[in-house]
């Protein structure tokens, strides 16, 4: 089994160009949005990886509007984090997003459907990953 370690930065530790994800915790009508994946039974928080010449902010706008079709939001970054799978280390950036509208997922995506919950679901897709980033932005909302 792999051995997994999450942990949290100050943006300045980190250059820019070693953040490679972009991960959302988004909130709508007062509900957590997790998604869940076409080819998995289980939730995840919305974002994704980079795009070559793409700034990592506009990641995650675009994850967002991707997997949950958010329409309008506000989105705000809230820490740069570390993931650690047996000595290879990965950075990305976590944000938070209030979405005030949602449209319609398209039937390209690679999303099935959103989901709306009171707090973190049981059946995650990285239960070693996610937990960490949604305690992290309950703190960073001082709702913890």
């Amino acid at each position: 089994m792999s051995e997994i370690e999450v942990r949290f930065h100050n943006k300045e530790q980190i250059a820019d160009e070693l953040l490679i994800f972009a991960v959302i915790m988004a909130r709508h009508d007062s509900k957590w949005v997790f998604c869940r994946h076409k080819e998995r039974d289980t939730y995840e928080i919305p974002g994704g990886h980079r795009e070559s010449g793409e700034s990592i902010d506009d990641t995650a706008k675009r994850e967002l509007i991707e997997e949950t079709s958010a329409i309008k939001f506000d989105i705000t970054p809230v820490s740069v984090y570390s993931v650690t799978i047996d000595g290879t280390t990965t950075y990305g950036k976590l944000y938070f997003a209030e979405i005030s509208d949602l449209g319609f997922l398209s039937s390209e995506s690679e999303i099935a459907e959103t989901y709306h919950f009171d707090k973190l679901p049981e059946k995650l897709t990285y239960p070693a990953i996610q937990p960490g980033l949604f305690q992290k932005t309950l703190t960073w909302l001082n709702l913890q």
